[in-house]
């Protein structure tokens, strides 16, 4: 005859639970009414000396862990901050470019106005646009055209002296051909000596001073001025220094190369001498025989 296993009876989960929820408010209980002494308190003493090894490794374990959570947190910190201080940079950098170019445009602009000044010239200033890249034609465009006044055959200077002359005009604009163009032409006196000659460029931008005999005495770093003749240019305006004096026996004329005291990558705004040429030499040659 089988023997049938006995059936083991199990409490409900709602009534263990309670039970349980009974005992452990028993012993809170008990444990807050008795002292130190008392037998739970000695028991939680012995489950924390059991236990302290395993908590030590615990938290010996886990600690790489934590301290790598604290880099990488501050290491997101410290990349934001050191972010934004190099956009800060970078603006200030900005910034001080920008004010850098307007503190040389007003150094600029006001030699010009001293300019116009000292020659005592009508002028209308205008901004260089642009610049010709063909060796064979040097000449400039400037943003200010017959809307301003300038008609074609006015003198063009910068704040260092004579630069070129007008040679096409529209409403907005004007295109200013080169003193050291090949086909320019401007009648200059030596400041030194009185001589008087051309100067002319070339297809290589160099300016040769023409027509001084040989009886003239010129020496490196001799000043070179208009002289006014025929009216285009106004007398008593820079153009450059004598760079070298060459001749032989034989010649009739020195050769001379004039170095002019501007060049066409060193300015940006220049003069445009206005008025007929009349008044405009009037003005020009009084000033220079003013200044002896």
């Amino acid at each position: 005859m089988a023997l049938t296993p006995k059936k083991q009876t199990r409490l409900p989960g709602g009534i263990l639970l309670i039970i349980l929820c009974l005992l452990s408010l028993i012993l809170m209980t008990v444990y807050s009414r008795e002292g130190s002494t008392g037998p739970l308190h000695r028991a939680k003493a012995a489950v924390e000396v059991v236990t302290m090894p395993l908590k030590t490794a615990g938290s010996f374990l886990s600690s790489p862990f934590r301290a790598l959570g604290n880099y990488l947190n501050n290491s997101a910190v410290d990349a934001q901050t050191v972010q934004d201080l190099q956009n800060q940079i970078e603006r200030l950098q900005a910034e001080l470019t920008r004010m850098e170019e307007y503190r040389q445009e007003n150094e600029r602009l006001l030699r010009l106005l001293e300019l116009e000044d000292a020659y005592g010239l009508d002028a209308v200033g205008a901004r260089v646009i642009s610049a010709s890249p063909d060796s064979w034609h040097r000449v400039i465009t400037i943003n200010k055209g017959s809307s301003a006044g300038i008609e074609v055959g006015m003198p063009v200077m910068s704040a260092n002296g004579l630069i070129g002359q007008v040679e096409s005009v529209s409403l907005f604009s004007s295109t200013v051909r080169l003193i050291t163009d090949a086909d320019s032409g401007v009648a200059v006196y030596i400041q030194e000596s009185r001589a008087e000659g051309i100067l002319s460029g070339s297809i290589d931008g160099v300016l040769y001073l023409n027509y001084i005999k040989l009886d003239v005495q010129v020496n490196p770093g001799d000043r070179v001025i208009t002289s006014g003749t025929g009216g285009v240019y106004p007398k008593g305006i820079a153009v450059g220094e004598v760079l070298s004096v060459n001749y032989s026996k034989t010649d009739v004329y020195q050769t001379i190369v004039v170095r002019t005291y501007t060049r066409v990558s060193s300015f940006e705004e220049v003069l445009v001498i206005v008025g007929n040429e009349s008044e405009v030499t009037l003005k020009a040659g009084s000033t220079d025989s003013g200044s002896g």
